[in-house]
């Protein structure tokens, strides 16, 4: 599920963006090699401080397994203030309907675990979705993605390739950067879901969500004695109905 975090609500969802940029640090500093910021284990950067959106991918355990982060491009934007070698000189785009996608990640680690319930590729293909839809609900009608040529590959094998791009590719710490143009339309979005097998709802309901977080966060405060008792009582639980009272009593 995708969890949509911006300036009205990210004051909810605190820990959420901690994992994230944690999440960041982990593939961006130590996995690719780029040159960014990293501090306390976390990567952020200025543009972490001018409100943007932010699409996090959550498991069943509301563990952060994905994000990426959306800014318009009427402002300070990656491709403009970081990346000008991909220009070429060329002015940048800047219309309130395009918007710019970047720090696109998804933890391959946690997904990997045997435990896992989901893979990787349906993780970044639901969360590619997640763009889309988002995108399309809020009247922007194209995205850049600074991405590496890996990640281009990933967005062309998942039917969600762009349609252009602009520029020119550069060096990016132990890769390459590019931006990618694609275009937001029902089609886009129904390849994307169709490729991966996504049907329904994508998007977490913010306030189940905010719920299931508290009680996360209370339960990793339970006594040791405690919580395994509960455990107990769940794995013991021999119909849905004696499951469902004792993840509640949890």
């Amino acid at each position: 599920m995708i969890l949509v975090i911006d300036a009205l609500n990210r004051d909810r969802f605190e820990s959420v963006i901690d994992d994230m940029f944690k999440l960041r640090a982990r593939v961006f500093h130590d996995r690719l090699g780029w040159e960014v910021s990293v501090q306390d284990g976390r990567e952020r950067d200025m543009f972490d401080s001018l409100d943007p959106v932010y699409l996090v991918a959550l498991d069943e355990a509301y563990n952060v397994v994905g994000c990426n982060r959306m800014l318009q491009t009427t402002g300070p934007h990656m491709l403009t203030d970081v990346f000008q070698d991909i220009l070429m000189g060329e002015p940048p785009l800047r219309s309130v309907t395009v918007w710019e996608n970047t720090r696109f990640c998804i933890d391959t680690e946690r997904l990997k675990r045997p435990e896992a319930t989901r893979s990787v590729s349906y993780t970044a293909c639901e969360l590619m979705a997640g763009i889309a839809e988002y995108a399309y609900e809020s009247g922007i009608t194209d995205v850049i993605s600074v991405v590496d040529p890996a990640m281009d590959r990933i967005l062309k094998r998942c039917d969600n390739a762009p349609y252009g791009y602009l520029g020119q590719t550069v060096q990016m710490g132990k890769t390459k950067a590019l931006a990618a143009l694609s275009d937001i339309t029902e089609e886009r979005i129904a390849r994307i879901r169709n490729f991966a097998g996504i049907t329904g709802t994508i998007f977490a309901d913010e306030d189940e969500t905010a719920e299931a977080l508290a009680l996360r966060d209370s339960e990793e405060m339970m006594p040791p004695e405690l919580r395994a008792y509960c455990d107990e009582q769940i794995a013991a639980a021999t119909t849905e109905h004696e499951k469902n009272a004792a993840i509640r009593l949890k």
